[in-house]
């Protein structure tokens, strides 16, 4: 997979537009019910990242990135300024934020994910591109030590154990996050004199499947 381990500017992607998409297919039957299903385990983001662009350097510097990717050959990090951490957005992550795995005394590694919740229903979001050094882990309610109790591949998001979890321990995380995304484009269309006037190019990103 061609992926660029390198973020898309923080403050450029913080005036950004976009959010979770999902894939409903809905059959309208002749008794006036609905049949609805999805091919989709997961939900994929889409954002326009033209919506955070501000000035004539701002641009310079999407299309700077924009080349260096390629257009859409490789992928890159995205920080979704609404979605990217663990636990609620007005306080400090935790380790015991999310419950990622239960032990068994046999497995040593786990992927690390987000839990959303509402009501009795949950969904479990696996992250492939944690943070580096915002990553904390628990285990039955004590904080672990990296690279003495754990190690963590910041590419992938596996979090592997030096010794396999005892069975029934839970394991927990918290730690920030980043978007695996690439341009949705191999286009971008930048006017000086239409940006001057307030019309800002539009530059689509869609989440990468990793």
């Amino acid at each position: 997979m061609h992926f660029h381990e390198v973020r898309f500017s923080t403050s450029l992607s913080f005036g950004s537009s976009g959010g979770p998409e999902r894939r409903t297919d809905v059959v309208s039957l002749a008794n006036g019910f609905e049949e609805r299903n999805t091919p989709w385990a997961h939900s994929r983001r889409r954002y326009d990242a033209g919506m955070g662009l501000r000035s004539m350097d701002d641009i310079d510097a999407v299309l700077a990135f924009f080349e260096a990717r390629r257009g859409r050959m490789h992928g890159f990090r995205w920080k979704d300024w609404t979605d990217f951490q663990t636990g609620r957005p007005s306080r400090e992550v935790g380790f015991e934020d999310e419950i990622i795995a239960v032990g068994d005394e046999v497995t040593t590694v786990f992927q690390l994910v987000k839990v959303y919740r509402s009501g009795e229903q949950t969904y479990a979001r696996p992250i492939a591109k944690p943070v580096e050094g915002t990553l904390r882990i628990g285990l039955g309610g004590d904080e672990q030590s990296e690279g003495i109790d754990f190690t963590v591949d910041y590419t992938t998001g596996l979090v592997t154990f030096v010794h396999p979890p005892s069975v029934g321990v839970e394991v927990t995380a918290g730690f920030h996050f980043d978007v695996p995304v690439r341009f949705d484009s191999d286009q971008i269309v930048a006017s000086a004199a239409t940006f001057a006037a307030g019309d800002v190019p539009s530059v689509p990103v869609v989440e990468l499947r990793v």
